[in-house]
């Protein structure tokens, strides 16, 4: 051991690969145990670039030396896992992944200093230390940006092409995440294997990725089919969210509120819809919010992204299903081996006393899971990407039609049509000014369907509607939604609000 690595050896439990991660706490400049960040710049306008923890500079950590010391500490720690007697858990396997990265970052250093290069300061230590850590446990690159509680969304077309979307609606530049494309690549691809419950595959045969993160961050990807690799991190910053919180955020009227509320409670069957990122996870998170806590819940995801049973406070009982893909070539009936899809955990889940059945966000095939959840009577709850709310209802056909020849127009439509009672329209607005991009999310139509005799096969009245900023306000309330008072909808408000004639004021 060279005397430069003795000041650091003592100081171990100080580094954060040992000691609890600091972040800010949203809203206020201080960080999880109260103590203030090193400097004093406001909490939005400090680089976002910089790392949480202001020692640990980027600039300090040669990302070449890392991948190598990544390799290596991988190997070692392949080695002494299969060496124990018994099979380590994932904390066992980090605390051990510890000791060999400490190993690894000292006989680099010490080799180093024989060389002649100039010894490691303390903060150098820290960051490779930490990047090694990270690369091998966690998100290599991308860690410090998912730490940051100013980060909503993580955007990467190309390795140094970052862009990062922050929870006050602006958009900032980030750094890169990798030395190369091809890096960056490899690295999706250790991370789409690493997980030991539901490994992915990431391959010139498989270019795309659909990924849950160890933090509940959902990760797409796609490369070979891009011109460079394309990355999008979502992360979920509103878990515990409920209806008055999105109200006080302007997202929808208290009227609206009451009405979703109550409608959740009737036990009304629900869809979201609206662009990517218009916050339908985070107001489907909230309608939860609204089934009582003594409800069994089934929730069925192809990535877990509502958490609802990571809120037991909230919700006492829930079974939480995630699709797992196959792998290799498929079978005689076309599927391959290990592959579990939501329709059979929506068999499933039958036996399993749920009073709700929850199908997450519905893209293609997933629209008859949706159906069977809805066609039980269960107050269902599903999500879908589409411009307006009647336009919905269309995407949610082709969907079902995709399927097979067998599902005709006339049948997707009808079953729709019979067992979706209300799709509520989010809109996202982007606008740009001195301060640039800036976001704003907002309930903007809540339509009521019905099975109808026209053309179309489904009858729609807007409950409420957009106002001239876009706003959903009362416009029309058919009568069977009156009932919905004895649930705490807000019927005299809704009164209110309405023009002549159910036209908006």
């Amino acid at each position: 051991m060279t005397d430069n690595w003795e000041p650091y050896r003592p100081d171990i439990t100080n580094l954060p690969l040992f000691a609890p991660h600091l972040r800010p706490v949203e809203g206020t400049g201080s960080t999880s145990n109260g103590q203030t960040p090193a400097d004093d710049t406001p909490r939005r306008t400090r680089p976002i670039h910089a790392v949480p923890d202001p020692e640990l500079d980027a600039e300090s950590v040669d990302w070449t030396v890392v991948a190598t010391l990544r390799s290596q500490a991988s190997e070692q720690l392949s080695r002494a896992v299969a060496a124990q007697p018994t099979q380590l858990d994932r904390q066992a396997q980090e605390e051990l992944g510890r000791s060999v990265i400490l190993d690894q970052v000292e006989a680099t250093m010490a080799g180093a200093v024989k060389q002649g290069d100039p010894s490691w300061s303390y903060p150098r230590q820290r960051a490779m230390a930490r990047a090694v850590f990270d690369s091998l446990f966690r998100l290599g690159r991308l860690q410090p940006l998912v730490d940051d509680d100013r980060v909503e969304n993580i955007i990467i077309c190309g390795h140094d092409n970052v862009t990062l979307d922050l929870v006050d609606g602006s958009q900032v530049p980030g750094p890169p995440v990798a030395e190369s494309d091809q890096e960056l690549i490899d690295f999706l691809v250790f991370l789409a294997s690493r997980s030991e419950v539901n490994a992915r595959g990431f391959s010139e045969a498989q270019p795309r990725l659909h990924l849950r993160l160890d933090d509940g961050s959902r990760l797409a990807a796609a490369a070979w089919v891009t011109p460079r690799p394309s990355v999008v991190i979502r992360r979920h910053r509103l878990m515990e969210v409920t209806l008055e919180d999105l109200v006080r955020r302007h997202m929808l009227t208290p009227v609206a509120a009451s009405f979703l509320r109550a409608a959740v409670k009737a036990r009304k069957s629900i869809v979201v819809s609206g662009a990517q990122g218009a916050g339908k996870t985070t107001l489907v998170r909230a309608l939860c919010g609204e089934i009582d806590p003594a409800e069994a819940i089934g929730t069925f995801e192809t990535e877990y992204e509502l958490h609802l049973h990571l809120l037991p406070e909230r919700h006492r009982v829930v079974h939480a299903w995630e699709a797992r893909p196959g792998s290799g070539e498929r079978g005689p009936g076309g599927r391959q081996a290990g592959e579990f899809t939501l329709d059979e955990a929506l068999v499933d889940s039958f036996r399993f006393n749920l009073s709700r059945q929850i199908v997450g966000e519905v893209r293609g095939k997933e629209i008859w899971a949706m159906i069977k959840a809805m066609e039980s009577g269960t107050g269902s709850i599903s999500t879908t990407h589409a411009s307006d709310a009647v336009a919905a209802i269309r995407k949610l056909v082709t969907c079902a039609m995709e399927a097979g020849p067998h599902v005709t127009h006339d049948l997707a439509t009808s079953k729709l049509a019979a067992t979706i009672d209300l799709i509520v329209q989010l809109d996202l607005e982007t606008t740009t000014n001195g301060a640039g991009p800036q976001r704003t999310r907002r309930v903007a139509e809540v339509i009521a369907l019905t099975p109808g005799e026209r053309e179309t096969g489904f009858a729609t009245t807007h409950v409420f509607g957009p106002d001239a900023s876009g706003t959903a306000m009362p416009h029309v309330l058919p009568d069977e939604y009156r009932a919905l008072t004895k649930h705490g909808f807000d019927l005299p408000g809704y009164l209110a609000s309405q023009g002549p004639g159910g036209a908006l004021r």
